[in-house]
């Protein structure tokens, strides 16, 4: 394929080199002369292993040439990377200047050009940021999307010192666009890479970048917060870390990456709580750990706000126990919810199977008669006399039936799903996911 790439700073040369590596014909540009002169004598802009070599070799197999020339590289390409930079703003926010200002002259030369362009956005940006592109080239162009161009995102995965292994070895590779052209051109640009290939809306493309480096940042806080702890308690903190990294079942799998409600049980506020008091009596500051409990309310509010602002009054709740297949009412977010809205006089009427068989076996009794009896007196043993008698029917678990029933719900009431019992829904009409 003609590639031309816009921006020979870190992401841009390392695609340079790779795409060309791969025998495709690559054109990079840049504004600074120092960089495309660089290049052209095979040289790196950047200092990463391996890097130089393959310039130099791309450059003297006539794979790779580098310019000022914008109109030159779009004219003599097929597919336009955008891999500018998108620096801070001093409030935080990223500045998306250099992305427009690339898109546009883009825009600006496949006015004039009769063959399909495809435009990928490589560099980190907020969400909507390639609607925004579409409707720049749409507008100075002329042209149509899908039928003349097509905007893709493609966010990079790239670490610095790894990052030539890391672009022929992603976890994945993910293409996020709402053109098929684009779509088939992109899979044929990365036939030649072994890894899975995720075909997404451009939208969560966007916004999985910032998922991926924020949840890093989380996990390297995480283990120094708990390393700081163990040093002080005459611990090993690698030794505790790297037994907890060895679980793939629950530490480091997919089974506590889902969105969804607040936690609860009697085990993780417990032991969230336990484990802040412990720094605090050490005199250990710990601002993730000790933000936990508050951002888990949080989630707790924000369940109440979706039921306040459905402006009825009348909620039926399925499933109480805080998580499906259990009767454990312990710390639950949803007793927590429902009390909340006893409190300011909403009618409600609960179902939950489970909870009521075990009342009825006493496993849960006292539990109920000394903490939440006026809940219990809500409960109901059939699950449609809830749904008929309730305006805003709310799933506060992940039972099974609850699935099943969702679909039979009348389009005349709303429901709340705090657990996504059906993963294909997305909030619209009358369905509203928490976090969907």
């Amino acid at each position: 394929m003609k590639i031309s790439i816009f921006g020979l700073g870190y992401v841009g040369v390392v695609c340079c080199a790779c795409f060309s590596k791969d025998k495709h014909k690559v054109i990079g540009v840049d504004v600074d002369k120092i960089k495309v002169d660089l290049v052209n004598q095979g040289k790196s802009t950047i200092i990463e292993q391996g890097l130089e070599e393959q310039i130099n070799e791309s450059v003297e197999n006539k794979l790779l040439t580098a310019t000022k020339n914008y109109k030159e590289a779009v004219l003599n390409s097929d597919i336009s990377f955008v891999c500018v930079g998108t620096p801070s703003l001093s409030n935080g926010s990223i500045n998306l200047g250099y992305i427009y200002e690339v898109v546009k002259q883009i825009a600006e030369v496949i006015k004039d050009k009769d063959t399909f362009h495809t435009i990928v956005i490589r560099s980190t940006v907020k969400v909507g940021t390639l609607k925004a592109c579409q409707e720049i080239i749409e507008d100075i162009s002329g042209k149509t999307h899908d039928v003349d161009f097509g905007v893709v995102s493609n966010p990079e995965f790239l670490r610095e010192g790894t990052a030539m292994f890391d672009f022929v070895n992603p976890p994945y590779t993910v293409v996020g666009t709402n053109s098929k052209i684009s779509e088939a051109v992109m899979s044929d640009l990365y036939s030649s890479i072994d890894a899975p290939i995720h075909y997404i809306k451009p939208e969560e493309a966007e916004m999985i970048k910032y998922a991926n480096n924020n949840f890093h940042a989380m996990k390297i806080t995480f283990a120094n917060e708990i390393g700081n702890i163990c040093k002080e308690n005459n611990v090993d903190g690698h030794v505790v870390m790297d037994i907890v990294s060895k679980d793939t079942k629950l530490n480091l799998s997919p089974y506590y990456l889902k969105p969804g409600f607040a936690f609860g049980g009697s085990c993780l506020p417990k032991d969230v709580r336990g484990l802040t008091q412990i720094a605090k009596n050490l005199d250990l500051k710990t601002p993730l750990l000790s933000s936990l409990l508050k951002s888990n309310f949080y989630q707790i509010e924000r369940g109440l706000d979706l039921i306040y602002n459905t402006g009825k009054k009348k909620v039926g709740f399925l499933g109480f126990a805080f998580k499906s297949g259990t009767d454990d009412l312990r710390e639950s977010p949803i007793v927590d919810v429902i009390e909340t809205l006893i409190g300011k006089g909403y009618d409600l009427k609960v179902y939950d199977s489970n909870v009521h068989l075990s009342s009825l076996l006493g496993k849960n009794k006292d539990y109920i008669n000394s903490h939440i009896p006026h809940i219990y007196k809500l409960l109901k043993q059939d699950v449609q006399e809830v749904i008929d008698n309730s305006d805003v029917i709310v799933i506060g678990n992940g039972a099974k039936e609850f699935a099943k029933i969702v679909p039979t719900i009348s389009k005349e009431k709303i429901v709340i799903d705090f657990v996504r019992v059906d993963k294909e829904k997305t909030s619209k009409d009358n369905y509203i996911g928490i976090c969907w």
